[in-house]
């Protein structure tokens, strides 16, 4: 028991998932967001989760909440793509979320 408490506090991504908070200004997010049209076009497919229990690790399951504390992430939605950190897609199927261009991983990483 000793040991897998050890395990699952070294992978804090796995206890807590993606928990997204969209701040007003740039300077206070930790990614920049750019929204495509296209899944082909996008870093990161993205799922909205109705529960924070549903939010998975660093695979493209976000819940989004109401505070920044409650967050792991804080992200800015840019105007335009060249601003942004990573571009995502938002998909209606759970089963479509993940990365498309893993080099782009670590910068959702908290």
């Amino acid at each position: 028991m000793k040991y897998l408490l050890l395990i699952l506090l070294s992978f804090p991504s796995v206890l807590f998932g993606q928990k997204i908070y969209q701040t007003k200004y740039a300077s206070d997010a930790d990614v920049k967001v750019y929204v495509v049209q296209y899944t082909s076009d996008a870093d990161l497919v993205v799922h909205k989760e109705t529960y924070a229990s549903d939010a998975k690790g660093n695979d493209g399951h976000w819940y989004f909440t109401q505070y920044a504390s409650d967050a792991n992430v804080k992200v800015y939605f840019t105007e335009y793509a060249s601003d942004a950190d990573i571009k995502i897609y938002y998909s209606k199927y759970a089963s479509d979320a993940g990365w498309r261009r893993q080099e782009k991983k670590p910068k959702m990483k908290k």
